[in-house]
């Protein structure tokens, strides 16, 4: 069974903006890969199928697939890094409270994956709004 990661997007408040800053900073083609310090203790579990799932203003809104989970470095050096797939894909707008660093997200409690066809249409703010009515 797989395992997520879940992980605040800071300085991005859109999926728009965290695919543009992707493109503009590293450029297409280039891996995507996200450093964090502490490496998972499960990544083993978390590569095979598990994705990492981004937080923006306090609502869960993508996920993009885990490919590989490595440690690199030395000493005070090391560090961990999470390749990830290309694709990002829009889920279900799911409120989560703020914290630091990253969690595990098991897959009961990982949103559901969105329609390609209505995530694009849906601004985040009305997609929120109808989660939270019940709507959606």
């Amino acid at each position: 069974m797989p395992l997520h990661m879940i992980k605040v997007c800071v300085g991005c408040d859109t999926v728009e903006e965290l695919v543009a800053w992707k493109a503009e900073t590293v450029g297409a083609g280039a891996p995507w890969t996200l450093r964090t310090r502490q490496t998972p203790k499960r990544a083993a579990e978390m590569v095979e199928g598990g994705s990492l799932y981004r937080v923006f203003k306090g609502v869960i809104l993508c996920r993009q697939r885990i490919l590989d989970v490595a440690t690199v470095g030395e000493g005070a050096n090391v560090r961990c890094e999470v390749t990830l797939d290309e694709a990002v894909v829009r889920v279900a707008p799911t409120p989560r409270r703020a914290f630091q660093g990253w969690r595990y997200l098991e897959p009961k409690d990982a949103p559901a994956d969105l329609a390609q066809d209505i995530a694009g249409d849906i601004p985040p703010d009305l997609a929120r709004q109808l989660r939270e009515l019940g709507a959606w």
